[in-house]
């Protein structure tokens, strides 16, 4: 995270040549309403009022498992042995793209535990040790959304250990909680000068156990955008709180690369509720991203720290959004391949091509340039 008042505009070297890309519009800015009297999550040193770098990044874990389709290309060394080992230094690939935003956001898809029964009625299981945290933090990482179809995975004693994390590590995490109303809370900053708030909410999970997975007044879980109501209540209520709030959901359909008619709908009413930037994970492949209306929605990040790396797997990147209030003024696709299980930032004609084929993939979603 950087936060040194400098805007912020990043390269990527093809050819020998800087190529920046930037998708920008000319309107004004609008600025959100209400009082500033609210108490921040946290406060940036710097106080020059100035356009905020958000750097967002998909599916995240650090599991010890290797996937073992016969066709799957999986990460050598599982990731939890790789953080175990390093993990100050395991996320350095992607670092410097992390750091150079005033804030950077990632969905950590997992569990963080390393005892606790896995869940029946899953296909998949993920947890990893609470040094995950650590890894993040240390690549620049600012604030962690947790409201996804794996955080629960390990049950009741795997929760126990993922709140206890949370608390040892002091990392920011939004989407989860011991109660609806901590679950559904914003995560709040302010850098230069500009307030931000950020919603998490999950979208998608096997519908036998969303009621224990369900944040209530009176049992921990995560947030949930299934039934939009209190979601939508959350956004409202947090629009004249903030100057540019964003949710970020875990949301859309495997294995595909455009959105769905849920997910369109699901981004129209958040936008409307007073969201402006709205992006999200779960497909595990990389989608287009762009405007709709005044906001910009991303409705597939792809996997960014991820057990498989082969094909559209290891298909990733970082998107990038620059705002001022509830304007935005422009953002871009930084691509990386997955490599060994980590996001590395790709180069030359590679970067190039994934770069196009990003910008080509709005179509099919209904976004605009």
């Amino acid at each position: 995270m950087r936060r040194d008042g400098v805007a912020v505009r990043t390269a990527l070297v093809v050819g020998g040549c800087a190529l920046l890309v930037v998708c920008s519009p000319g309107s004004s800015p609008r600025r959100g309403a209400g009082s500033t009297a609210a108490t921040p999550t946290a406060t940036s040193t710097s106080v020059q009022p100035g356009p905020v770098t958000f750097a967002f990044a998909g599916d995240t874990q650090f599991p010890d498992v290797l996937d073992t389709e016969p066709t799957a290309i999986s990460s050598g060394t599982p990731l939890a042995a790789q953080l175990k080992a390093d993990p100050g230094h395991v996320l350095a690939p992607v670092t410097p793209v992390l750091s150079s935003a005033d804030l950077a956001v990632v969905n950590l898809e997992t569990a963080i535990t390393e005892r606790g029964t896995p869940v029946p009625g899953k296909n998949f299981h993920f947890r990893s040790p609470a040094a995950s945290f650590t890894a993040l933090k240390a690549a620049g990482i600012d604030a962690v959304n947790m409201a996804n179809n794996h955080s629960l995975d390990y049950g009741p004693a795997g929760l126990l250990d993922t709140f206890d994390a949370i608390t040892a590590s002091k990392m920011p995490v939004f989407g989860i909680g011991h109660d609806a109303a901590e679950a559904y809370r914003p995560y709040r900053t302010t850098i230069k000068g500009e307030r931000i708030g950020i919603l998490g909410a999950n979208d998608w999970l096997e519908e036998p156990l969303i009621p224990a997975w369900s944040a209530t007044d009176t049992q921990p879980g995560v947030a949930f955008s299934i039934n939009r109501l209190r979601l939508v209540t959350a956004v409202k209520a947090a629009r004249p709180e903030v100057d540019t709030l964003v949710v970020f959901l875990h949301w859309g359909t495997e294995q595909t690369i455009c959105a769905s008619a849920e997910q369109k709908s699901l981004a129209q009413a958040l936008l409307a509720a007073g969201a402006d930037i709205v992006v999200g994970s779960h497909a595990h492949r990389v989608f287009g991203a762009g405007r709709v209306g005044n906001g910009l929605v991303a409705y597939g990040l792809g996997n960014f720290i991820y057990w498989r790396e082969d094909g559209e797997s290891g298909r990733s990147g970082i998107l990038l959004v620059t705002a001022t209030g509830r304007h935005v003024d422009a953002y871009t696709w930084v691509p990386a391949r997955i490599t060994h299980g980590i996001a590395v930032p790709e180069t030359g004609s590679g970067a190039a091509a994934d770069l196009a084929e990003w910008q080509r993939r709005r179509s099919c979603s209904g976004v605009a340039p």
